[in-house]
């Protein structure tokens, strides 16, 4: 079994977390935006997590020979370890209803707000759980600094979102005003804004060659974005969107703080010589109860959809191919983030490695490049974005110097 056995090995691990696990929300809401049904989507990505997650416990976690305390992986599964085992496994349902709930919060809020906010929270409420957990191995007068650059996050995140949907009424405003200054006759086509391509690029929006292309931002990509997406948010209220998102972050704050608890034992809940579970072993179970949670809600999801999504079958989910492997490599890009978040945790501390929630910083690089968002935005929505960015970036550079190293 490989063990993270030094702070840099760990800091290294947090740090490949953080681009895979802003990689993948970027994905979901790719083929949410392309009209793929959230449900069949969602199917596929928990199924490759978990085959990610066994995979990497089958590989890296029998790796050599295991010790007493710390057995391999395959060992720990015949131990009677089940009161931690169950910790655990809660920790996956968290996490599973946490990336559900965002998969619809997308479509309301945002890629990058979303994750701005739902990560702020993992960070206010799950960093402070994680700091006692750990035993108070992490620097607090370096940690609960960066925690509050987290929350000052929230607040920012929720004011771009504000700021952003004002800009898209005043835009959609002018579309209505401009139609009614044309008697008989549909005025849409000349206000139309259309951009040439001269080179031979991919539209990653649409997934196919176009000569001419709606500008990205304008009145008319809004209008041809909510024809194509699977989720029509035009016409409800913010506050749904902001409440999914909420309820995710606070789901997001308690998966670490519970894994903590079943890698470490802090609760003494095992018979006495049985060894605490190791990393992979609690990584297995995790997200063999993600993989649950999210089969039977997005079975039944399929026959009862939310938010007026069209029914659908398991016969028509197993046919649906279109954008499938995009969904695979969402679900690897995951499967992988959490184990080396968990990996550097284990040696660092949970708490410091709560650092890869800054997940956004490179969501929100997924969707200004691929999504267009913010795109002709006003000054003030890209100033405040502006902000939010750069007080990610500095909580992550103080998260990772509060970062201890816990014996192993």
């Amino acid at each position: 079994m490989y063990v993270i056995e030094s702070k840099g090995a760990a800091i290294i691990c947090m740090l490949l977390a953080l681009v895979f696990l802003g990689t993948w929300p970027a994905i979901l809401a790719h083929l949410e935006r392309r009209g793929r049904l959230p449900q069949h989507t969602y199917l596929d990505y928990s199924l490759t997590n978990f085959l990610t997650a066994v995979a990497i416990a089958l590989t890296v976690g029998q790796i050599g020979d295991g010790k007493v305390n710390m057995p391999n992986f395959i060992t720990q599964l015949s131990q009677d370890n089940w009161p931690c085992v169950l910790m655990a496994m809660v920790g996956g349902v968290f996490l599973s209803l946490g990336n559900l709930s965002t998969q619809y919060a997308w479509a309301f809020v945002g890629l990058s707000v979303t994750e701005v906010i739902t990560s702020s929270i993992a960070v206010v409420l799950g960093t402070t759980l994680n700091y006692f957990l750990d035993d108070r191995i992490n620097r607090a007068e370096i940690l609960f600094p960066g925690v509050g650059c987290f929350l000052v996050a929230v607040f920012l995140g929720s004011a771009v979102h504000f700021s952003n949907a004002a800009d898209i009424t005043a835009k959609l405003s002018s579309l209505s005003d401009s139609c009614k200054d044309i008697s008989g006759a549909d005025g849409s086509s000349d206000y139309r804004e259309i951009v040439s391509y001269k080179d031979d690029a991919t539209d990653l929006e649409h997934g196919s060659k176009k000569e001419e292309k709606v500008r990205v931002g304008s009145v008319d990509y809004l209008v041809e974005l909510e024809h194509n997406r699977a989720i029509k948010v035009f016409g409800k209220s913010i506050w749904l969107g902001l409440s999914i998102t909420f309820f995710a972050g606070v789901c997001y704050s308690l998966f670490s703080p519970t894994f903590n608890l079943a890698t470490n034992n802090q609760w003494h809940m095992m018979k006495r010589g049985v060894p605490d579970l190791v990393v992979y072993t609690a990584f297995f179970y995790f997200s063999l109860s993600f993989f649950f949670i999210a089969l039977v809600l997005n079975v039944w999801f399929l026959y009862h959809p939310v938010l007026n999504l069209p029914k659908s079958s398991i016969t028509s989910y197993l046919k649906d191919w279109k954008g499938r492997n995009w969904a695979v490599l969402a679900g690897i890009c995951c499967g992988i983030g959490n184990g080396l978040q968990f990996m550097g945790g284990q040696a660092a501390g949970y708490a410091a490695a709560d650092c890869v929630q800054a997940l956004p910083l490179v969501s929100t690089f997924w969707g200004i490049l691929c999504f267009g968002e913010y795109r002709r935005s006003s000054r003030r929505t890209y100033v405040l974005l502006i902000s939010m960015l750069l007080m990610f970036v500095v909580a992550v550079a103080v998260l990772i110097a509060s970062s201890g190293h816990r014996r192993t």
